[in-house]
């Protein structure tokens, strides 16, 4: 495997840090990978997924949202419609860098964020889903309790995963106006929808509302006794493994 540590600027301007995994011959197809809500490109699950694809032939781009890890800018003047701007932005250099991305991996918020930006990444032929809400207000639960000091003070500090972030109104605001089951029923590509029914963070009701409004061709794999961030190493060699076999019936063919 070849590892290429690269910057690129996002819908922002700021630099973006990034990672691309690659296998040591020529990619069969490229593929980027969203991560979740507050986390980052070398999260266990971007990282082993995407290392494990590499093991098929596929080249993995993973990079951290404005405001996360290496990248720069706020991440409380971030919000969901600035992630899939970021995720447009990935594929704008991996198209001029290295080829466009085929396939879009969306982990948790980032699956929600994938499904929302497949529209405007016209080479993308396919997308996949890993725990991923139906609809980007669910991720308000994890800080319902500040919701009344954000909407009076215009901003409060939270704790997420046992880190502060500052979360400001116009980030709920934003996740209200999304209309993501339009963006789902018109996707016009093939879909894997992956989720665990064991999962406690989003519950696997979103997986099948999902799946319920996009049109085929879809999939569904349950990824039974993995947690939500797929933090058994098991569990997300297993999801990689899936996909890889899922997605070369829609990857267009090598000359």
């Amino acid at each position: 495997m070849k590892v290429e540590r690269i910057t690129f600027l996002g819908a922002e301007g700021q630099k973006l840090a990034a990672r691309l995994d690659a296998p040591d011959e020529a990619p069969s197809a490229y593929a980027l990978f969203a991560h979740c809500f507050t986390c980052g490109k070398d999260v266990f699950a971007a990282s082993r997924v995407a290392q494990q694809l590499t093991e098929h032939g596929v080249a993995v781009l993973r990079f951290d949202f404005t405001g996360l890890g290496a990248s720069e800018g706020e991440f409380a003047n971030t919000n969901f419609s600035s992630n899939v701007a970021d995720l447009i932005f990935a594929a704008e250099h991996l198209r001029h860098a290295y080829e466009a991305p085929a396939l879009l991996i969306g982990h948790s918020l980032g699956g929600a964020a994938v499904l929302a930006a497949a529209g405007e990444i016209p080479e993308s032929r396919a997308v996949v889903t890993i725990a991923a809400p139906s609809d980007p207000r669910h991720v308000m639960g994890l800080f319902r309790d500040s919701i009344p000091k954000i909407e009076a003070d215009g901003e409060a500090e939270v704790l997420l995963e046992g880190r502060p972030f500052r979360i400001k109104r116009q980030f709920l605001i934003d996740v209200a106006e999304q209309d993501l089951a339009t963006k789902i029923a018109h996707l016009r590509r093939a879909l894997l929808v992956m989720h665990s029914p064991r999962d406690t963070t989003v519950d696997i009701a979103n997986a099948t509302r999902i799946f319920a409004a996009a049109k085929h061709p879809k999939s569904f794999i349950s990824l039974d006794n993995a947690d939500h961030l797929l933090t058994a190493r098991e569990d997300a060699v297993y999801a990689a493994d899936l996909i890889a076999a899922w997605v070369p019936r829609y990857l267009p063919k090598r000359a």
